[in-house]
């Protein structure tokens, strides 16, 4: 950077900032959003070209940045996040300048017809979208053994820990390494099962997935309406705080988020540091951390021995029944189909791709382009009815709730009289999200190499605000984070 001020603040400031830090900073008039912006886009074009998080830039951000200057300057700021640049992922609809594909070059022109909740949360908050991050292709429903944070329109993200080296994880994978790598002050991902909370672990970030209701999912490209969420991804649980509590409300487009009560809470209200004192806390091992490796596995264990030290009281070696049952994807193929068609079919006439069926014609159509990986899951659910009437679906549906409620999450709670749960890395996550609960994903060391390792903690529906001051107070007692050492391009 050619301006003395920037290239200083850039190499000595922005990297690990908070948004706290960001907006301080902007209040005294030490820097601007539209500076924030340039330094953020600087970052981009020196270290993105190998990682591949950012799937475009807002062409408008610069222009925006400077109105929410003006406005800073004539009436203050809106809140915690005015003038601040977020990215989201992929398959989060913007109507602006910008594309919104999933990842797939079959939407590659696609520009949303209106702003998904998302998106209108974070413009009336004051926020930039500065551009669509990368992610795995139709959120890694797609094919069978598919990398995580591969995409025909965007090719493979890399972890910036180890580019090429360590999973990124998926299917938010672009939101995850953009963060990590300090591409803008925090993201939005999205998650059906674990695709919040795995990149958010395999990044040493926080992320948080919330409860099925908490935020509308209109205008997110769907898997399945009984597990899809959006939820905010940062450095700090504080960031991730202020960042939930703008998506989150009531849209009457969303059936589920009438039935949230958290429509207007403050989540950093619940930012404690003795957060866990007195707080019975349950460890959940059995079945979970057999599948992390023996680095993660000693990891892991470490940072639940700091645990103890906190005043919670460490419940160990809780049993989940539903630990080790024949978990299937079942519902997910059922109802991908219905909902996908729905979101194709309400999309500009000049989008050729309007139904599963077509998409799956369209990915025949260029093999060595589109189907790296093939697109047997697609297939798969297009050969149901697309009714959601099949005895089949029903069973299965009302066996995942069952089993991820009643013999998971809150059978755990309940029976142990907890507080909260705790899961190795991410394992775990696919239980909570059968069930529609909360889970967040926090920082907890590294391994010998480098690779970054998370605890998650777990709870029942809309219990936010337990699980942050728990993931807080964690957070604040050990600081695991650091960031990842880039070599610029």
């Amino acid at each position: 950077m050619e301006n003395p001020k920037l290239k200083n603040l850039l190499n000595e400031w922005l990297e690990e900032a908070t948004l706290s830090e960001m907006q301080e900073k902007l209040e005294s008039g030490e820097i601007t959003s539209k500076e924030l912006v340039l330094m953020y886009l600087h970052r981009i074009s020196s270290f993105d070209k190998e990682l591949r998080s950012v799937l475009e830039v807002n062409p408008d951000a610069l222009h925006i940045a400077a109105a929410l200057d003006a406005e800073r300057k004539e009436s203050g700021p809106r809140g915690r996040l005015h003038g601040i640049p977020i990215l989201i992922k992929d398959n989060i609809d913007t109507h602006d300048k910008m594309h919104t594909s999933a990842g797939s070059l079959a939407l590659k022109d696609s520009i949303a017809p209106k702003d998904s909740w998302v998106a209108e949360q974070l413009r009336k908050a004051g926020a930039i979208i500065l551009g669509k991050t990368n992610m795995t292709e139709w959120a890694n429903f797609m094919a069978i053994g598919m990398k995580s944070g591969y995409s025909s329109r965007g090719g493979q993200v890399l972890n910036p820990y180890g580019p090429g080296k360590f999973d990124v994880g998926g299917s938010s994978s672009g939101s995850g390494a953009a963060v990590a790598a300090n591409f803008a002050a925090a993201a939005v991902g999205t998650e059906t099962s674990g695709s919040i909370l795995n990149p958010s672990c395999q990044n040493s970030l926080v992320g948080i997935k919330p409860t099925v209701g908490l935020i509308s999912r209109r205008g997110i490209i769907p898997i399945a309406h009984t597990q899809d969420t959006a939820g905010p991804m940062a450095r700090t649980v504080e960031d991730a705080a202020i960042l939930l509590t703008a998506l989150t409300g009531k849209d009457e487009e969303d059936a589920i988020t009438q039935t949230n009560p958290l429509f207007n809470i403050d989540f950093t209200e619940y930012l404690l540091k003795d957060g866990l004192k007195g707080k019975r806390i349950g460890i959940a091992l059995q079945g979970f951390i057999e599948n992390l490796s023996e680095e993660k596995q000693r990891a892991a264990a470490l940072a639940i021995e700091v645990l103890k030290s906190t005043g919670a009281e460490v419940i160990e070696n809780i049993e989940i029944p539903s630990a080790n049952v024949d978990w299937k994807y079942d519902v997910l193929t059922y109802e991908f189909k219905p909902d996908l068609n729905v979101y194709l079919s309400s999309l500009h006439p000049s989008i050729k791709v309007r139904s599963l069926k077509e998409l799956i014609e369209f990915n025949n159509q260029d093999e060595e382009k589109m189907l790296k990986y093939g697109q047997e899951v697609l297939i798969e659910s297009e050969k149901t009815s697309g009714s959601l009437t099949e005895a089949e679906y029903v069973q299965v549906l009302e066996f995942d709730l069952y089993h991820s409620t009643r013999q998971g999450i809150d059978f755990a709670l309940e029976t142990y009289n907890l507080d909260a749960i705790v899961f190795p890395h991410e394992e775990g996550s696919h239980i909570s999200a059968k069930a529609g609960y909360p889970s967040i994903a926090v920082p907890a060391g590294y391994t010998s190499d480098g690779e970054p390792v998370g605890i998650t903690f777990a709870g029942t529906a809309y219990s936010e605000p337990i699980l942050i001051q728990a993931a807080y107070a964690f957070e604040q007692m050990t600081k695991f984070r650091k960031p990842p050492v880039l070599e610029k391009e």
